[in-house]
Formats: structure tokens, sequence, C-alpha cells
């Protein structure tokens, strides 16, 4: 019974993919990857989930999951946009601290008293989101902090105030960023 399943899902995986494969001959270069909807999948070709996540972690080029499939456009539009700084930054992203590092974290939000604007658009060109923080400028755009007992953040944005050890996390309401005050935590970049 166990192979029967096996072969079911095998035969709906195929018959998924094959409007959107493509041969290599077929496109204009031999490094363009299919992507392929695993979540549009009927549930019931997926009879375990260990069965499926084993699947999904098996597909691709060896680093596609499931999680990847489930970004929404806007997460992949910013990450669209922090690709392009990547390479006005090189000599940014070259000297990022090796080691944990101490912060002076502050919070801030997108209100227009404390940005001068209201629109919600960061430095980099990104709305506003949580896990944005303020970095000062000798932080590249795209960088992963992971501070101590918050989790991780990404530098999204830049601020008049932000210079030396001081970092700015993004909160959604002025009472969170009151609350949060000032706090010197520990730090290190992640990516």
């Amino acid at each position: 019974m166990r192979i029967i399943k096996i072969a079911l899902i095998l035969l709906g995986l195929v018959a998924m993919m094959l409007p959107k494969m493509t041969l290599a001959s077929e496109t204009s270069s031999p490094d363009t990857k299919t992507n392929i909807n695993f979540s549009a999948i009927p549930s019931f070709l997926l009879p375990s989930p260990v069965l499926a996540e084993g699947i999904f972690n098996s597909v691709g080029d060896g680093g596609d999951n499931l999680a990847d499939t489930k970004k929404t456009a806007e997460e992949i539009r910013n990450e669209e946009l922090l690709v392009k700084w990547k390479p006005k930054q090189a000599e940014k992203w070259a000297n990022l601290p090796s080691k944990p590092f101490a912060v002076n974290a502050s919070a801030y939000t997108a209100a227009a008293d404390e940005c001068g604007k209201s629109d919600g658009k960061t430095s980099s060109g990104i709305k506003v989101h949580k896990g944005t923080i303020a970095c000062p400028g000798n932080f590249p755009f795209g960088a992963k902090l992971e501070i101590e007992g918050y989790g991780t953040f990404i530098c999204e944005d830049r601020g008049g105030a932000i210079k030396g050890n001081h970092i700015d996390i993004y909160m959604e309401t002025k009472s969170e960023a009151f609350a949060f005050g000032r706090r010197n935590l520990m730090a290190k970049i992640v990516e």
C-alpha cells in the first residue's frame, strides 16, 4: 500500500511539473531555474507530513525547501532591492565585525513627527516592517544582526542620530517604542 501512495505522489508531482518544465536547450541560459509551487499539490496526494517534508527538501537545487515557496511578493521585492545595494556597498560588507559587539539600541516608529515623512519608506527603499533596524552608515543595507534576546533584524534604514554603536529598532506603535526605551545589548552579524 505504501508503494502505491508513493507512486501516486510522484505521479502527481510529475503531472504538475510538466507544463512548467523546459529543456536546457530551450532556455537562453543553462542557469535558468524552474520554480514550482508545491503548495498547489492536493493534500490527498501527501498522506504524511514526514513524506511531504522529504519530497520538498529533496527537490530543487539543494537549498530549496517548502519555506522558500511561502515568501510574499513584498518579501521578494525587498530581497531584490537589497541585492541592488550589495555591489554599491561592497566595502561596508567587507568591514563588518566578525565577533559579537555591543549596541546601544533604541526604538522608533514610522510616524511623521519622528521620520519627517509618513510614507513608511526606509533609506534603502523598503517599506518599514517588523524586523527593520536603522543602522549606522558603516553598516550595509541587508546586513542581518542577531540581537541577544530579541531576534534577527535587517539593516534597512538610516537616521541622523544613528552613529557609532547606536541602532534603532522599528516598532509599530509609540507605546511599544517608549516601553523599549534605550538598552545596551549584544549583537552579532549573521549574514
